[in-house]
């Protein structure tokens, strides 16, 4: 079990990246987190630190003390400036279709990336990581926004939903038009996602359901 950090780590912990974890910090600083199980040490050249799930709850509590009490979706950047995915039925923020919010969804995608091969023992970027399982509604609209993939508005129109599930490691997702399902479906299965879809009983509506590949 982790343990809670000293104020002092804490402020490691807030300075880490958002996307990645990496740590910045004193040998000492880092070697406690990975003591209190809130960090890791890579093992390949040049031994970066980075938060592990239980150190980005913490830093994420940090940030959105209250958003970290809501369910899944969160979708906007939060109060604390950390991005997030559009996970579809939010309000956009200004100058979300513009090329900065572009240069930002790519930037993070990226940065997954490069999670996914510093935490993967072989250094795949095949398949989800760590972070991805225990945030699956963003990183599933990660996936999606990044490949160019509308969400939907606030009225409901056409564009992609995430949604949580009770399903462990299930994500839903929805998107009223046929074609632009089946695209979404692509491109979860390219970003290492197993994917079925799957029919409402009560609306009939199809609809999508994404569990992040373990192999």
């Amino acid at each position: 079990m982790a343990l809670s950090p000293t104020a002092a780590q804490r402020r490691v912990i807030e300075a880490a990246d958002p996307v990645t974890g990496r740590l910045r910090g004193t040998p000492a600083q880092l070697a406690a987190l990975v003591k209190r199980g809130l960090a890791f040490r890579h093992p390949r050249p040049p031994h970066d630190h980075f938060l592990t799930p239980a150190g980005h709850r913490i830093r994420e509590a940090t940030d959105a003390p209250e958003e970290s009490k809501r369910p899944e979706p969160a979708g906007a950047p939060d109060a604390g400036g950390v991005f997030a995915a559009r996970v579809g039925g939010e309000e956009a923020a200004p100058g979300d279709a513009g090329p900065a919010r572009l240069r930002e969804v790519r930037g993070a995608w990226q940065g997954l990336l490069e999670l996914r091969r510093m935490t993967h023992p072989d250094g795949s970027t095949e398949r989800p990581c760590a972070w991805e399982r225990s945030h699956l509604v963003r990183a599933a609209a990660l996936a999606l926004e990044a490949a160019g993939h509308r969400p939907a508005g606030p009225d409901g129109d056409a564009g992609y939903r995430v949604r949580a599930t009770p399903q462990p490691e299930a994500v839903a997702v929805y998107e009223p038009d046929g074609a632009a399902l089946r695209d979404c479906a692509a491109t979860l299965e390219r970003a290492g996602w197993q994917v079925g879809e799957h029919t409402e009983p009560r609306t009939r509506a199809r609809y999508l359901l994404a569990s992040p590949r373990k192999v």
